[in-house]
Parts: C-alpha cells; sequence; structure tokens
C-alpha cells in the first residue's frame, strides 16, 4: 500500500514539475527625459543583447554579436539603424530626429542612449515604437517618461504600439 501511494505521489509531483514551462519576459524599457535647459529630449533604451541579436538576424539575416567579445563596429551600426527605423517621435505634433550617442552593457542589458535637440516647448509627445515586435508576440516595450518634473508611462504593445502623452 505504501509504494503505491508513493507511486501515486511521485507521478503526480512528475506531472506537476514538467507541466509548468519557463517564460521568458519580453520587455524593453525606455527613459525619455525633457531637459528644457537644454531644449534636449535625452532617451535611454534598454534591452536585452540576445533579442537584440536574434531580431537583426531575423530582419537583416546577419549573426550579429552585441554584448559579446566578438561584438564589431558592423554590429552596433546594425542595431543603430535597427532602433532608429522603429522608434519614431513625434513633438506637438512633429517629428523630431533621434540622435544615437553610444551604448553600454549592463549584464546581459544593452543600454543604449539618444537624443533630441532643440525643443523648446512640448505640449504633446507621441512615442511609436515597434522594436522587437516581429520577434515575440507578447513583446512590451515600457516608455518612462519626466517632462516638467512630471512622471508618466506608456505600454507599447503590438496591438497598440504607440501612445500620446500630454
Amino acid at each position: 500500500m505504501k509504494k503505491i501511494v508513493l507511486f501515486s505521489l511521485l507521478t503526480c509531483l512528475f506531472f506537476m514539475i514538467t507541466s509548468f514551462e519557463v517564460h521568458k519576459f519580453y520587455v524593453s524599457i525606455y527613459q525619455i527625459n525633457y531637459a528644457s535647459e537644454k531644449k534636449m529630449l535625452q532617451i535611454t533604451a534598454r534591452i536585452f543583447s540576445d533579442d537584440l541579436n536574434d531580431v537583426l538576424l531575423k530582419k537583416y539575416n546577419q549573426t550579429t554579436f552585441l554584448g559579446e567579445q566578438k561584438e564589431s563596429a558592423e554590429d552596433v551600426g546594425l542595431m543603430k539603424k535597427y532602433l532608429l527605423e522603429n522608434c519614431i517621435i513625434k513633438v506637438n505634433g512633429q517629428q523630431v530626429a533621434i540622435n544615437y550617442l553610444s551604448k553600454e552593457m549592463e549584464g546581459n542589458v544593452v543600454i543604449c542612449y539618444f537624443n533630441s535637440k532643440d525643443i523648446s516647448k512640448i505640449k504633446t509627445i507621441e512615442i511609436k515604437n515597434t522594436a522587437l515586435f516581429e520577434l515575440d508576440a507578447e513583446q512590451q516595450n515600457i516608455i518612462q517618461t519626466t517632462i516638467y518634473g512630471k512622471k508618466q508611462s506608456l505600454l507599447l504593445v503590438p496591438e497598440r504600439p504607440s501612445g500620446v502623452i500630454k
């Protein structure tokens, strides 16, 4: 009898453990700050390096090594091109130019720095960010803004890739 109960418990435990699937988070975070004294948007993007490498392979059919020792200037250039194609910012209804500045690594996260200059006043800011959406339907791009000291956030997903902050 003890063997039957023990076997039943072990069988149940096995099915419970194997029924759980490891779930990866599909999230990137963008921080947009308005520096009114500089008339500039300061933008920081935090994206997992493996996701960037995967999306660049899928989009451009080119293997990249972002965040690895084999990383090349061409890899960084492809990343820059991709991110600038997939992020559009409009201030007061007018699209602004986004300038890539640099990147650094923090663990397995690529941190990219951008800016947009000559922005004298913000009434509305519209952000469209489709980065990594072609990689996974569960991708979420979190946009956190600080404009005139007021903090607001947007959650952009494939079904709703843009949002407006007033």
